[in-house]
C-alpha cells in the first residue's frame, strides 16, 4: 500500500491524518483545512471523483424514506449537497437543519441552498457533531457525507445521532472505505497520495490539506468496524452498502 505506515497510537491523542495529536488540538486543525478549502471545496469534489460524488449522495437520499412534514438533520453538512435533496423531501411543511462544526463552510452551505432557491424550510445551525445541541427525539433521519472521519471523538458523534433520532428513526453515515474488489486498493492508493494533493496544489492552492484528505480516508475504519461501532452506539438493524469498489460505502442504522 501507498503510504506513510500508521502511527502506534499514544495515549490522550488521535490520528490527524498520519500524525499523531492531542485530542484537544484535533478540531482547531480540521477547522483550519476547511477554512482554506471551503471556496474551492464543491469544484474540489468535482474534479476528484470525476462527479461520481454526487451518484454516492442520490444514492443516500433514494434510501432515506422521508416522507412530506418529516424532520432531518444533515451533520457535519459542510456545502449542503444532501440538505438540497433533503429539503425537497420533506416539503414545506417538513424540517432539514444543516449543520456544520465549520463556520464558513455553513456559509457557503447556505448560499448553495439559496442558489437553489431550496432554503425556505432549512435551518443552519453551528455545531460539533459530538454535542449536538438538539433535544432528543427531534428528527427522523440523519444524514452525515463524509464528515465522520474528521470528528476527534466518532463514538461520542454516533452516541449524539442516536439521541436525536426519534424511535424508528434512521442514521445514514456516506464515507470513504476500503476498497473490496481485488487489485482496485493499491492503484486507489496511488491516486490518493499523488493525485489528490497535485490537484489540490493546482486547484485551490493547498496541497497540505488535500494531503491530510487522503491520510484521512486512509485511517477511517473499515467497513465491519464502523458498523460494530454504530452497534455499540445502540443502532439496531446496521448494513452497509458498497460504492464504487467499496471505495465508499454507505452505513444504515436504526434506532429501535
Amino acid at each position: 500500500m501507498t503510504g506513510t505506515p500508521e502511527p502506534a497510537a499514544i495515549p490522550d491523542t488521535v490520528d490527524f491524518g498520519y500524525q499523531r495529536v492531542a485530542k484537544a488540538d484535533k478540531a482547531e486543525r480540521v477547522r483550519a483545512v476547511f477554512d482554506s478549502v471551503a471556496s474551492r471545496y464543491d469544484v474540489m469534489n468535482d474534479l476528484m471523483s470525476f462527479g461520481v460524488h454526487r451518484l454516492w449522495k442520490q444514492f443516500l437520499l433514494s434510501q432515506t424514506a422521508l416522507k412530506p412534514g418529516q424532520a432531518a438533520l444533515d451533520v457535519a453538512g459542510g456545502t449542503g449537497d444532501l440538505s438540497i435533496g433533503l429539503s425537497r423531501q420533506v416539503g414545506p411543511t417538513g424540517r432539514v437543519v444543516l449543520s456544520d462544526i465549520n463556520a464558513q463552510m455553513l456559509a457557503h452551505g447556505r448560499d448553495h441552498l439559496l442558489d437553489a432557491g431550496v432554503a425556505g424550510n432549512v435551518e443552519f445551525v453551528q455545531a460539533n457533531a459530538e454535542a449536538l445541541p438538539f433535544a432528543d427525539a427531534s428528527f427522523d433521519c440523519v444524514t452525515i457525507g463524509f464528515g465522520l472521519r474528521n470528528v476527534t471523538d466518532k463514538a461520542a458523534a454516533l452516541a449524539s445521532m442516536y439521541r436525536v433520532l426519534k424511535p424508528g428513526g434512521q442514521l445514514m453515515i456516506l464515507e470513504f472505505s476500503k476498497p473490496v474488489v481485488p487489485g482496485l486498493g493499491p492503484v486507489y492508493d496511488r491516486y490518493s497520495f499523488s493525485v489528490l494533493p497535485a490537484l489540490g496544489r493546482l486547484v485551490a492552492g493547498d496541497a497540505d490539506s488535500y494531503r491530510y484528505l487522503a491520510e484521512s480516508i486512509r485511517m477511517f475504519p473499515d467497513q465491519a468496524t464502523l458498523a460494530a461501532m454504530m452497534t455499540t452506539a445502540g443502532f439496531g438493524g446496521v448494513r452497509h452498502h458498497n460504492l464504487t469498489g467499496g471505495i465508499v460505502a454507505l452505513h444504515r442504522g436504526w434506532h429501535y
